[in-house]
């Protein structure tokens, strides 16, 4: 009798221990989760600002680039897309694909950007304009903001994806569901250059 109680109880004490050890796998694989999330929100936040930042941007440079409309429209076209590629995003930063056209949107918006500036060169009036300085150091501000938010980001869903990766989370993460992050990644090297603002 006692061979059973001994038994049972060793049986119930290793049914707890694996109970608990599912529990804090589990609890880290949600807490990873929610850390890359979170990285993703300061993303958004700051590209929010910069998408925010732009149309002002355009109207101050369309006074003086009136014969550049098709740059302006551009510039304006990629702003509204890469708008519309955050605001999916951020509804479900667990997308990789949303995450993804997010990223080939900011690379567009990043090379019209460049050709704005780039013309923006030859028309001194328009560089030595007060407001179009002060919104260009803002923009170059949030530039920096948004390649580290994107670098913090990068390293959340690494963390998290070495999680899923590696035994014994990988085991937890597929009885749960938890799928694979998507870095924010620009897709070539000319893509990788920050938008370069001088006035």
């Amino acid at each position: 009798m006692t061979v059973i109680l001994i038994i049972v109880a060793v049986v119930v004490v290793l049914v707890i221990f694996l109970a608990l050890w599912v529990m804090g796998l589990y609890n880290t694989l949600v807490r990873a989760r929610n850390f890359y999330r979170n990285a993703f929100a300061q993303i958004d936040v700051q590209l929010k600002r910069r998408h925010d930042l732009i149309p002002n941007l355009v109207e101050t440079a369309k006074a003086y680039l009136a014969h550049e409309r098709e740059t302006l429209e551009a510039v304006i076209a990629a702003r509204n897309s890469a708008e519309t590629a955050r605001s999916h995003a951020a509804a479900d930063p667990t997308n990789g694909g949303a995450i993804n056209q997010l990223a080939g949107a900011e690379a567009g918006l990043g090379g019209a950007l460049g050709r704005l500036f780039a013309v923006a060169e030859s028309y001194p009036d328009l560089k030595a304009n007060q407001t179009m300085m002060q919104l260009s150091e803002e923009l170059t501000t949030t530039e920096n903001k948004v390649s580290f938010a994107r670098q913090a980001y990068n390293d959340a869903v690494m963390k998290y994806n070495n999680l899923l990766e590696t035994i014994p989370t990988n085991i937890i993460a597929g009885m749960f569901n938890f799928v694979t992050a998507a870095s924010f990644e620009v897709s070539d090297a000319s893509e990788r250059e920050a938008v370069k603002v001088k006035f």
